[in-house]
């Protein structure tokens, strides 16, 4: 398939320090980037298709990125050494402090990544796969598959079958591609995960936990972690939680004689009113209403 990818990107503070290297397979473009970026820096990345990008160099405590109209202060994370992008996901790049950085852009054609992986996994799984974004800072295996494939885009010495195969193995290591009997194929958490997640929300105790939390805690990258949550629960992460404190601020309310104030202090609201509000919104009555309501049943 003569391919070749189309992106909208556009930075600031970022030079090139050595000459791009890159080459072309079936449906596939490799790009290795040698660069320095500016304390300051920013970046902005849309395509077409599918992408990869992985980092020779760890860049988390330098890059932060958001998917958020470039909202940094409000919507961004640090940058992993491997992320998937899926194709249409925009990507905004701010950097922190100056550095050098190397890495390796992959580029797909969504019908070539589909006729790959559907033979094995099928057609919907590969799909679904292929909508999820992926952010992982231990490589494992795939930086050895990305160094090799550099040396191959640096120095072809070998039929482009051999660096196919080398990014159909990155792909297969990187994406998210669900199980056969996993719920998670249909866009929903199993019950392990969930039991997963109680389990760690008990322990926890104020039931504060953090999407990047909760999305570990089930093995599942934090990106697509809170749409698939939804699909479960019928809530937010936010909400699920919320819910959760006004069940334990319940049986506190039935099995102690601690004070609406001390309750909303153990559970991690803010104040007593906070509480007050969010009980109401959930259980319909205010904390010392339904007190007095089940004390009389």
């Amino acid at each position: 398939m003569s391919y070749w990818h189309s992106m909208d990107w556009h930075t600031e503070g970022i030079k090139v320090v050595a000459p791009v290297k890159w080459r072309r397979f079936d449906g596939m473009v490799g790009v290795f980037w040698e660069a320095e970026s500016q304390t300051g820096a920013k970046g902005y990345y849309l395509a077409d298709d599918p992408r990869i990008m992985i980092f020779f160099n760890d860049v988390s405590s330098r890059v932060q990125i958001s998917n958020e109209d470039g909202q940094f202060s409000r919507h961004s994370r640090p940058m992993t050494r491997a992320v998937y992008v899926p194709a249409g996901v925009p990507m905004w790049t701010t950097s922190k402090s100056k550095h050098r950085f190397s890495h390796l852009n992959l580029h797909l054609h969504k019908d070539r990544v589909l006729r790959f992986l559907s033979p094995s996994v099928g057609a919907s799984a590969a799909m679904t796969a292929l909508r999820r974004p992926v952010e992982i800072q231990d490589l494992g295996a795939i930086e050895t598959l990305a160094g090799l494939l550099v040396d191959e885009i640096s120095n072809p010495s070998k039929h482009a079958v051999y660096g196919e195969n080398l990014v159909g193995s990155i792909v297969t290591g990187l994406l998210d591609i669900p199980d056969d009997d996993s719920k998670t194929a249909n866009g929903r958490l199993t019950q392990a995960q969930m039991n997963k997640l109680q389990t760690r929300i008990d322990v926890h105790g104020d039931y504060r936990l953090t999407i990047a939390e909760m999305a570990s805690t089930v093995g599942l990258s934090e990106s697509w972690f809170a749409n698939v949550f939804k699909q479960t629960t019928g809530s937010t992460p936010l909400q699920w939680q919320l819910a959760k404190r006004v069940d334990r601020a319940k049986k506190l309310l039935l099995e102690s004689d601690l004070s609406v104030a001390d309750i909303a202090a153990q559970l991690g609201f803010s104040d007593q009113a906070h509480l007050t509000k969010t009980f109401r919104q959930i259980a319909g009555d205010t904390p010392a209403a339904w007190r007095r309501i089940q004390q009389l049943l």
